[in-house]
């Protein structure tokens, strides 16, 4: 390797190249990518649409296994693709479930991994029932994955909610929050990252995994692994 290349790698050279990926060369890229896909719309899993950011399917893949998830709970259900791609991996690993929650029934199918629930995320009778089975599964590692109504109000309401369903190193994944940094999404702020932000400057426990957010660069949720650090 040459003295130039050595350079390059390290210290100023790299740290600047890293912040033009992390800034215009992710939003240039993700939204060549949204524009493409139309937003991953006919992206699918095992022939079910999935409706996913393929990055952001393959990093909650990783997240389930390497922090020994097998509970997931789910805000925000759609079609019920994602609900299926994680109930697919825990039928790989042979064990997990997968509580999906939305506020009308349009998953046309059943896993006997999957629970479906119908109500606001937000619901005093919806959480209570999360908390019920939660309690009931007494799983070893909980992930809660936020992916309903993207408007920051209701972002921060869930994180209030779902945060205490988690135990210390355990995740809050809220999907989305590059419609507050993209300008084809400008329609659509406030949303969830300013969320993300606010919460985490009012509850101590949780932190940004940043190195888990950006790891693929081409996410659709910046900042959006929160661990639970007390």
């Amino acid at each position: 390797m040459s003295i130039l290349s050595r350079i390059a790698q390290t210290g100023p050279a790299k740290g600047l190249r890293a912040r033009m990926a992390d800034g215009v060369i992710r939003r240039l890229a993700l939204t060549a990518l949204i524009e493409r896909t139309d937003n991953f719309d006919r992206v699918t899993w095992l022939g079910r649409p999935i409706w996913q950011n393929v990055t952001d399917a393959w990093l909650i893949q990783e997240a389930i296994v390497h922090d020994n998830v097998d509970f997931v709970v789910e805000c925000g259900t759609n079609r019920g693709g994602s609900a299926f791609y994680m109930a697919s991996i825990f039928d790989l690993m042979g064990r997990g479930s997968v509580l999906t929650i939305d506020v009308e029934k349009l998953a046309d199918f059943e896993h006997p991994r999957i629970e479906f629930l119908t109500g606001s995320s937000t619901d005093e009778t919806i959480v209570h029932t999360v908390r019920d089975r939660i309690e009931q599964a007494q799983p070893k590692h909980v992930l809660v994955v936020l992916d309903s109504d993207h408007s920051q109000a209701h972002v921060e309401r869930e994180m209030r909610l779902y945060a205490e369903f988690l135990k210390v190193g355990e995740y809050m994944h809220v999907q989305d929050g590059c419609a507050d940094e993209l300008a084809i999404f400008a329609h659509a702020r406030p949303g969830p990252l300013r969320a993300i932000e606010r919460f985490v400057a009012r509850d101590n426990r949780f932190v940004v995994d940043e190195e888990r957010s950006r790891r693929y660069l081409v996410s659709h949720s910046p900042k959006g692994w929160l661990r639970r650090v007390r």
